[in-house]
């Protein structure tokens, strides 16, 4: 009667002998497997130099581009401010354009006479007191 207890009835002992013999079979045999995996090192190790080389002159250019870029961005948004800001206070010659160039019902542009200059309203007691 077989032993229970004994390891190479265990499917998982069988499963790991049989790893075991597929990786003896593949081992590289001699001097030309050792030579090959030196070469696969050496060429791995020449792409990540490469590769770290690649990354730290594109980094570079990135940097030495940030001030030209923040620059036209800095212009483009001048531009944007420029173009939706509205005239607060506005110029003598923006309020003589801006009188003259109004258009009456019929579509023709009619002048308008705008006297300019200091004016005060006055309180009407100051100037009659008698009248109520």
């Amino acid at each position: 009667m077989p032993d229970p207890r004994d390891p190479r009835h265990n499917a998982a002992w069988r499963a790991a002998q049989q790893w075991q013999e597929r990786a003896r079979q593949t081992r590289p045999g001699g001097p030309l497997g050792g030579l090959k995996l030196l070469f696969t090192w050496l060429l791995f190790g020449a792409m990540m130099v490469v590769a770290m080389v690649l990354g730290l002159f594109f980094l570079l250019v990135g940097w030495a581009m940030m001030p030209f870029l923040r620059h036209r961005m800095k212009k483009r948004m001048e531009q944007m401010r420029a173009d939706r800001a509205e005239d607060v206070g506005g110029s003598v010659h923006y309020r003589e354009t801006r009188y003259r160039e109004s258009r009456d019902a019929g579509g023709r542009y009619r002048e308008q006479q705008v006297l300019e200059g200091d004016y005060e309203v006055r309180d009407e007691q100051k100037k009659d007191p008698d009248r109520r």
